[in-house]
């Protein structure tokens, strides 16, 4: 994949930060239960590369946040900072592992994103956004309880696309 095809599908990753989370706050408490902006990140780390999947976890939310106000200021840098994390490890994990099949490719580098980002985001909480009053009770409910159809979405969706766009030909070679 050209920078160039990896810098276009990071814009579009990154438009989709911003266009999804309006449909899913449509839903009342579609933005938790779904985490619309968790999609395009981990596509694009998997699609594209770390540095790009980086880009998009960082940027996606901030200009989310410029265009639309959502995720609210105080929540700003602590979604920057999960989704960041997501993006960059998911890209990460495609570039390491190399299986021989492309399904356990993608959901070992899913799956390893998924966990990498909650932990991050869950001691960041802890240590410097809401420093002495985050628990363990709360990381796992906000990250494991709440958002449980998120993580289901993301294990069906993001696997269906990456086959999608690679049956076009638009991923790398693996």
């Amino acid at each position: 994949m050209t920078t160039l095809r990896k810098s276009l599908s990071a814009a579009v990753c990154i438009a989709l930060c911003v266009v999804l989370p309006l449909v899913f706050h449509a839903v009342p408490n579609g933005g938790i239960l779904f985490s619309p902006m968790h999609l395009p990140v981990l596509l694009a780390g998997i699609i594209t590369s770390w540095p790009f999947g980086l880009l998009v976890g960082i940027a996606g939310p901030l200009l989310s946040f410029l265009f639309t106000g959502m995720p609210g200021a105080p929540m700003l840098p602590q979604m920057m900072v999960e989704l960041g994390c997501y993006g960059f490890m998911a890209g990460l994990m495609m570039r390491v592992v190399h299986t021989r099949h492309a399904a356990a490719d993608v959901y070992i580098s899913l799956i390893t994103a998924m966990l990498f980002g909650r932990v991050v985001a869950g001691l960041a909480r802890m240590l410097i956004f809401t420093r002495g009053s985050y628990s363990l009770p709360m990381w796992i409910s906000s990250y494991f309880i709440s958002c449980f159809p998120a993580i289901i979405m993301q294990l069906v969706l993001i696997p269906v696309i990456f086959f999608a766009l690679d049956r076009a030909g638009f991923t790398e070679e693996r």
